[in-house]
Order: structure tokens, then C-alpha cells, then sequence
């Protein structure tokens, strides 16, 4: 992107001289608006009162007649002739001082591999792809899933980069959930010292509750721009998080951003790259020529003299009708998906005509009364009211998902019954100690959280007296790779005791062979540095602001 002043400012016309054509043209008008006022062929040969109703006045008594749009013609052609302009051509001297920072969304959905190898995996190619797209130009790295930590601040150094980006696993995050709002005071903190306006990326699936009513203020009041990459597919079936991209789409909307969507090639990232906002800072110097930006006044210029071509020209404007009649035609567009049949069309009509009346959560409400819950929960916007739809639907993993989207007690006792009801009895009762350790007496938590410890203490006692074996069933299988874990008994963790070497700093100079052995057994996965990191900040109360947390 060419760095240009684009304040109003600057602008001002490079050949003011031809305003001066101005007059003449106006002594036209004036005479000729005179002539037709004076002229009367037949005033003295045809009564008035009959004249009046013998003139055909078809274009003088519309506003839209060739008199007037030859005035908008010559007016578009004076200011083409002018040279208007308001930016100068870039500067060797300038630098891009704006800043990019890359949300990335870590929750357990993003592990789903309908986008192969996974939605996680395929966000972090497309960073990179990103990343290589802008050489020496600083990003900064934060991961969010139930809390929000800084990988890595403001940075040019793309290797380094990379590495902790490789190294960002869900396990990582000490918090599971998607709160993207978390990560904002991060942002806040990451562009303290910059002055230039950035560009926040969020790769993600979907959004928390609170999500969009964090995102429009903060936004209005820093001035920074939102770019969103919807990660994953909107493919219903069972145990799969379809991509929320209605929520995503209408976020950008809301903050004046952009939402763009995943490709198989690198024409998603290229985009990205094309809106971010550069800041570059340019020396003013009045020897730098300035750049004619009249030029694009001509295309409309000359679609205005296209209409006299013919007669009747009033009626070439009926093009203009063509766009709106295109758009009634939009199952055209999914010609590449195969042929639309009669079904589909009636489908699409009957939900643009919803649309048009009901919100997408009364909608759900409609289709959870008639028992489809599967096609409620794709209608829903509200993450508490898609788990619900999941739960009604006895897809209870998926909608736990849902409900650890939402940072409420009701949403952390509805996270526990569902993993409950999937035989994830860990996390069930991990979900109830968390929910009665910030409200005692919620009720039906400690009756919940009993009958499920009683459940773990039977499944182990059975345990104990069977052979374990390797690996979880299919039915205990959860999002992604997140498996259930109905007891401790269904884990068998065994832990052996490791020879320790301890080396001098000498000995590790002195011998060459030592030093290599050294080096190699240094520690190059930054994963479990992160995990410590990220678990120390979510367990610091009094940094908790500083770590996204609410």
C-alpha cells in the first residue's frame, strides 16, 4: 500500500485555471434559458388558451431531460479538468508505523477437523501466510479460549513469532470457553506505546455472549479497524460446532470492519493484507508531486453521454433496474454447490421472507416449540440458547461447548449437567466446584455435583478390580480431541523416577561433546513455558485485569 496524505486538509486543485470556464458556460445557460423563454412560434396564430394544451413539454417538465444532465456533465468534466487532488506520491523516507495485532481463538471448537487438519491448525497456516505477507512490519500474537494472554507483544521478528504460534495448543490455555472480549484490555496494553492507528485479525468460529457488546464501544473509542477469518464450515450434523458466520459477519458490520471467509488458497489472507491499515510517516516536502485524482470522474461522465445515443434516451436509464433484478436470482450463486432444486428455492424464499420479520433467536424459539432442535440451534445468535437447542437434542458435548461460552453461573451449571449427561464426570464436577466456589447456593449444584461424585467413585471401585485398557470408547468422545473422562480409574498414569546429570558451567565449556549433549537437551517447544506463563497470570488476582479477565 502506497503511503499517502489523505486529510482534507491537502486538498486543493492542480489546474485551478480552468474555473474560469466556468463563466462562459454559465453565459450559455442564462442565454439560452432566455431564447426558450421568449420563444413563441405560434403565439400569434393559435389562441392561448388552446396553445397551452398543444405544447409538448415531455422533457422540459421532468427534472431528468437532456438540459440537465448536460449540466452534470459539464460540471463532472470542469472538476476532471481542474486536477482535484489530496494525496502525494510516496516518500523513499517513509515508514509504516501501524500495528497488527492477531487474535486467535484457542476454545475446544477450533480442534473440530471439518477444515482439515483442523480449524486450529488451518488458522495458524493463515497467520503465517499473513505474517509472510508483511515482512518487517510488527504484529503482536494473543490467545484467548476461557481467559486471554499475551504471547508475544509488538514484534518484527517473524522466526520467533512463529515458533510460539506453533506452540499454542488448547492445552495451553489454564481456562476453557471463548470469551474474545477478554483479549481487548491486552490490545489496549499491547498499542499503549504505539500512536498509530492498528488493525485487530480475529481467527475464529464463533463469538461468546458478551462478545459483540464489548467489541462496539471498545472499538468506537480506539479507532482501530476489525478484520474477522471465519475458521471452519457452517456443516450441521452431530457432535460439530458449525462456524457462526452470521454472528462474525454482523460483528464486522457493527464495529465497521470486514468479515472474510476461509479459502483453500491464500486469496483470504492477500485481502486481509489489503485492509489493514498502514500509517506511514512522510516528510512533507512541497517538491513531492502530487498525484491527479480527477481520473475516476470520467467513467460516470461518459455512462451520462452514452444516453444519446438513441432516441427515447429516458428509457436507457431502465438498466439500472438490472442489479436489483439480479439480486432476486441469488440461488444462481450457488450453482457451484450443484443444481438448486425446487426445495432449496422454496427454502430461501421462505427464509428471506423470515428473515424480513423475525430476529434470528425468535426464530430459534419457533423451531425449538416444534421439537427441531438441530435447526434451531443453526438460528440462534445467543451461544446460552444454541446450548440449549444442543442439549434439548441430546448432543450434550456440543452443547456444553455452547454453554462454556458464556461466563454466568447459569451458563457454568448448564456446562456441568451436559458433560454430565455425556459421562464427562471430571469436567462435570470440575464445572460445579468452579460454580459453587463463586455462588454457594445455587440451587441444585451440590445435590448435582453428590450424585455425580458418586458416579466417579463407583466407575473407579469397578476400575480396581478389571484390566484397564488403553484409549477411551467412541461414545466418550467429545469436540475434537477433548475426550470424556469419566473417572480417574479410566486414566492409568504411571511416573518413574529419572536420573538427574547436573553439569558445571565449566565442565559444559570445557567438553565439546558435554556441550552438545547440553544443548540438545534444552527445552525447544515453548508449549509448556506458555502453560506456565498463562496458568500463573489466570491465578494472579491481582493482575487479573491485566489478563483479560472481567
Amino acid at each position: 500500500m502506497l503511503p499517502e496524505l489523505t486529510v482534507l486538509e491537502h486538498f486543493h486543485f492542480l489546474r485551478p485555471a480552468w474555473a474560469l470556464a466556468i463563466i462562459p458556460w454559465l453565459l450559455i445557460t442564462l442565454v439560452q434559458n432566455r431564447r426558450d423563454a421568449t420563444r413563441d412560434m405560434f403565439g400569434g396564430i393559435i389562441a392561448p388558451h388552446l396553445l397551452e394544451h398543444l405544447r409538448l413539454q415531455r422533457f422540459q417538465s421532468r427534472w431528468l431531460n437532456p438540459t440537465n444532465v448536460t449540466r452534470v456533465i459539464t460540471a463532472l468534466l470542469l472538476v476532471l479538468l481542474m486536477g482535484p487532488t489530496w494525496r502525494q506520491q510516496p516518500s523513499p523516507l517513509s515508514q509504516d508505523e501501524a500495528a497488527l495485532v492477531i487474535l486467535l481463538d484457542v476454545s475446544t471448537s477450533m480442534q473440530q477437523s471439518d477444515v482439515q487438519p483442523s480449524r486450529l491448525q488451518r488458522a495458524k497456516q493463515k497467520i503465517g501466510d499473513l505474517l509472510a505477507l508483511r515482512p518487517d512490519k510488527k504484529a503482536a500474537l494473543i490467545a484467548y479460549a476461557g481467559s486471554a494472554h499475551t504471547v508475544l507483544s509488538l514484534t518484527a521478528d517473524q522466526e520467533i513469532l512463529k515458533q510460539y504460534l506453533a506452540a499454542i495448543t488448547p492445552a495451553v490455555l489454564p481456562r476453557a470457553g471463548k470469551f474474545p472480549e477478554y483479549g481487548l484490555p491486552l490490545a489496549t496494553e499491547v498499542l499503549r506505546e504505539s500512536g498509530a492507528p492498528a488493525t485487530i485479525v480475529l481467527f475464529s468460529d464463533g463469538l461468546g455472549s458478551d462478545s459483540a457488546a464489548s467489541f462496539i464501544p471498545w472499538f468506537e473509542q480506539s479507532g482501530h479497524q476489525l478484520l474477522i477469518l471465519g475458521v471452519g464450515t457452517q456443516r450441521e450434523e452431530k457432535g460439530l460446532a458449525p462456524l457462526e458466520r452470521r454472528a462474525l459477519e454482523d460483528l464486522a458490520d457493527a464495529t465497521g470492519g470486514r468479515y472474510v471467509d476461509l479459502t483453500v488458497d491464500d486469496a483470504d489472507v492477500r485481502q486481509i493484507n489489503r485492509r489493514i491499515d498502514s500509517h506511514y510517516v512522510v516528510i512533507e516536502d512541497s517538491a513531492l508531486p502530487w498525484l491527479d485524482s480527477g481520473y475516476v470522474l470520467v467513467f460516470p461522465a461518459m455512462a451520462l453521454f452514452m444516453l444519446w445515443f438513441r432516441r427515447g434516451w429516458t428509457l436507457t436509464w431502465t438498466w439500472l433496474l438490472v442489479p436489483a433484478l439480479l439480486l432476486g436470482s441469488h440461488d444462481a450463486a450457488r450453482a457451484d454447490a450443484g443444481a438448486v432444486t425446487p426445495d432449496q428455492r422454496h427454502w430461501s424464499a421462505g427464509q428471506w421472507f423470515a428473515d424480513l420479520w423475525l430476529t434470528g433467536d425468535q426464530q430459534g424459539r419457533i423451531l425449538m416449540q416444534r421439537g427441531e432442535y438441530h435447526a434451531a440451534a443453526a438460528h440462534f445468535a445467543d451461544p446460552m440458547w444454541k446450548g440449549l437447542a444442543y442439549y434439548y437434542a441430546e448432543d450434550f458435548m456440543l452443547a456444553a461447548e455452547y454453554f462454556s461460552r458464556t461466563d454466568s453461573d447459569d451458563a457454568l451449571f448448564n456446562e456441568a449437567n451436559a458433560r454430565a449427561h455425556a459421562r464427562d464426570y471430571l469436567r462435570a464436577v470440575n464445572r460445579y466446584d468452579r460454580l459453587l466456589a463463586r455462588n454457594a447456593a445455587y440451587p441444585g449444584a451440590s445435590q448435582n455435583r453428590r450424585r455425580v461424585q458418586e458416579l466417579i467413585d463407583e466407575i473407579n471401585r469397578l476400575s480396581e478390580s478389571q484390566q484397564s485398557e488403553p484409549g477411551v470408547s467412541g461414545e466418550d468422545k467429545e469436540l475434537g480431541t477433548d475426550d470424556a473422562i469419566p473417572a480417574q480409574g479410566a486414566q492409568e498414569i504411571t511416573w518413574e523416577q529419572a536420573e538427574t546429570l547436573q553439569l558445571t558451567a565449566e565442565e559444559i565449556l570445557q567438553d565439546p561433546a558435554t556441550g552438545e549433549m547440553w544443548l540438545r537437551s534444552v527445552q525447544q517447544d515453548p508449549s509448556n513455558f506458555l502453560a506456565i506463563k498463562f496458568a500463573m497470570q489466570l491465578h494472579r488476582g491481582a493482575d487479573g485485569a491485566q489478563d483479560g479477565q472481567p
